[in-house]
């Protein structure tokens, strides 16, 4: 069985000429990154605007593994099943994180026969999306302390300075450092830390925002920090923006790509969904509607983390309508939640595939209540039997679920035509409804007590005096109407990770709140969850490398 890079080697790319063309692209509406990538014009979005949208499909799954259930894979391959439809589609995913790549879940860019590709590029460097970001971010930090050594103007309290530092990589030895140290010349003293670049503000304002414009003055609300009388410290007081948004310029373009079967793909954004929201950029989005008649888009993990964020905070932001979801299940998934081991997933086990299923009908419920048509995608893996596979059908059928068994890793978008024909049916029935979670008006702890409630299921939440005293400090700030993104473990329901299947009786621990007010959101932690990752015991990097004619080994 062939492996991804080597599928992905072996595809005769077309041109990026030649999908713009597709696309019906002017010459000016794009800008060539070698032979097969391309930035999207920046102005192509106001040039689209009377143009009607397509139908925007989302799609989600069920609580995963550690090593991923294959979402990216089914949106590549109903993308290109679509197609095979003669369907005008285009799919719509966030960048890779180099964390995730050279760590232990993968890259972003699907598998098998539906890959976007060149899938090298992507889950590397890419267009430098993500380095821009980190130089941006990073710029800012310096900026921060520049201004403490140069006198302090603004009496910023450097005990409650909230901005961090970031990289792509994951390295758990930079959550908590101290910097300026070494005497006078070297700044002043002070403790600080490390996130991953895709849980940085401005990777969020960059998904968020909808013009240069906006993006400046997104980035200028900023709150860094406050000063020793408790007053926010904005980016606009240190007169920044500017830079910061010059910085991004090129960073704000889509970006297009094409599939293992040529069909066009727009990558743009990368947060991730269990850190930060979880969704590729609004200006990518909205695009890709203008160009084609059904979108293809994902958003991160299960329906409790990326789905759920798609839609209380991506579709309010920019007015996005979902016209149906696609859930992905895996026999595997299903297993290990029903109290298989990580290393018995292979075999065939009727009894915790059984006993998983809450996991699942929790993720439907979810999708029910936003009032969102949806169906099932069974994604197969080769280790699947067919006694597994026809029971999660029969337990879908006999609740009057749609579901449809895909096939897309090992035979593109044929192995996901099924799933394309219901998925037209459902979006093309659409009104459009949705069903908010909260209300706006709602109270900052109302709003995370609906979330954990509604969505994953806790009988309360329990918050601790730091987050209890950020609350009332955030809700006085005028800040209690924002929407709010949960950081929350992606393997359970609850904020515990060992907490597979359909846990009961559970109560969610708010740690702290981090104010994302250029964004537009207050970022919630629960339980454990950390902004930096760390590296697994043998990171997938130990497989990676290059040979002497430049050609990438053992990326997946």
């Amino acid at each position: 069985m062939k492996t991804d890079i080597k599928i992905a080697q072996n595809t005769e790319l077309k041109p990026i000429a030649d999908i713009a063309e597709r696309l019906n692209l002017e010459s000016e509406d794009w800008e060539p990154y070698g032979h097969t990538k391309a930035k999207l014009s920046d102005a192509l979005l106001n040039k689209l605007h009377d143009k009607p949208d397509g139908k925007v499909i989302l799609v989600t799954s069920i609580n995963p593994t550690p090593a991923g259930e294959g979402k990216s894979t089914v949106t590549v391959g109903l993308g290109q099943a679509l197609h095979r439809i003669d369907k005008k589609a285009i799919i719509a995913l966030r960048e890779p994180s180099l964390g995730p790549v050279m760590g232990m879940k993968g890259g972003a860019a699907g598998g098998g026969f539906s890959q976007v590709l060149p899938m090298e590029d992507i889950n590397l460097h890419f267009t430098g999306d993500l380095h821009a970001i980190t130089t941006a971010n990073n710029a800012l930090s310096a900026m921060i302390d520049n201004h403490i050594y140069r006198g302090n103007t603004l009496n910023i309290d450097l005990r409650r300075i909230e901005w961090k530092r970031v990289m792509d990589i994951n390295d758990r030895a930079l959550r908590q450092i101290v910097v300026g140290l070494g005497g006078p010349l070297r700044g002043v003293p002070r403790e600080d830390g490390f996130n991953i670049t895709v849980a940085s503000e401005i990777m969020a304002i960059l998904c968020l925002a909808t013009s240069l414009e906006d993006l400046k003055a997104r980035i200028a609300d900023i709150v860094i920090g406050y000063t020793y009388n408790e007053k926010p410290v904005t980016v606009k007081d240190l007169k920044v923006e500017g830079a910061l948004t010059l910085l991004l310029k090129d960073a704000m373009k889509p970006n297009l790509v094409q599939t293992t079967e040529n069909t066009p793909a727009i990558i743009h954004g990368g947060p991730f969904a269990n850190i930060a929201h979880g969704c590729n950029s609004l200006m990518a989005t909205k695009t890709a509607a203008k160009l084609s008649d059904y979108v293809v888009t994902e958003a991160g993990f299960g329906a409790d983390l990326g789905a759920e964020k798609f839609l209380d905070i991506k579709s309010r932001a920019g007015k996005v309508d979902t016209d149906a979801v696609v859930i992905v299940a895996t026999v595997r998934a299903l297993k290990m939640h029903g109290g298989a081991g990580r290393d018995d997933l292979k075999s065939e086990n009727m009894e915790a595939l059984k006993s998983g299923m809450g996991n699942l009908e929790k993720h439907i419920e979810t999708i029910e209540m936003f009032g969102l048509p949806f169906v099932v995608a069974i994604n197969q893996f080769p280790t699947d039997t067919k006694a597994e596979t026809d029971f999660i059908k029969t337990w879908c059928e006999s609740k009057n679920i749609d579901v449809a068994l895909t096939d897309v890793w090992a035979n593109g978008g044929k192995g996901g035509t099924e799933l394309a024909e219901k998925v037209v049916e459902k979006a093309d029935a659409s009104e459009g409804h949705l069903n908010y979670v909260y209300d706006l008006n709602d109270s900052l702890e109302s709003k995370i007590r609906k979330i954990a409630q509604a969505v994953y299921g806790a009988d309360d939440i329990e918050l601790s005096q730091t987050a209890k005293k950020q609350l009332a400090f955030y809700e006085q700030q005028g800040w209690g109407k924002l929407p709010v993104c949960m950081a929350k473990t992606q393997y359970s329901l609850s904020d515990d990770p060992a907490l597979l299947g359909r846990p009961k009786h559970f109560t969610v621990t708010i740690r702290e709140l981090r104010p994302s007010i250029g964004a537009g959101f207050i970022v919630v932690l629960t339980g454990n969850m950390m902004t930096m990752p760390g590296l697994p015991e043998k990171p997938a990097a130990l497989n990676m490398d290059v040979d002497q004619d430049g050609k990438v080994i053992g990326l997946f």
